[in-house]
């Protein structure tokens, strides 16, 4: 299995072996993030959800959106390294976070937020 730390050191390491590293602001980052993000959604943006089922069966259709995914995911992992945002730890607190805001008891089968007491 590949870390994240490990991801982040491959991302660094692409970004200096091409000296773009004054290009990898935040603000650019996020933006660039957003574009490749929707780059995924154009894939599945009017299909139903068995339309996109039967999609993800085409090799070719797959690996085009395994390549946004991988778009999307450098674009993150360049953006957690230009604010040296640790990922792993922040993934693991919001994943705490959520447990206590969506108890799996209160919310098991739908997506309504479980009403405060």
């Amino acid at each position: 299995m590949t870390t994240v730390a490990e991801l982040r050191k491959r991302m660094t390491r692409f970004v200096a072996e091409r000296s773009w590293q004054r290009f990898h602001k935040p603000k650019n980052l996020a933006m660039s993030l957003a574009i490749e993000t929707s780059e995924l959604m154009e894939h599945f943006q009017w299909l139903t959800h068995g339309e996109a089922k039967t999609l993800l069966q085409d090799p070719a259709a797959r690996k085009e959106i395994a390549d946004e995914m991988a778009d999307v995911l450098s674009f993150l992992l360049s953006l957690a390294n230009a604010t040296g945002i640790d990922l792993a730890a922040s993934f693991q607190a919001k994943m705490a976070a959520n447990d206590r805001k969506y108890p799996a008891e209160e919310v098991r089968g739908h997506y309504k937020k479980p009403s405060r007491r």
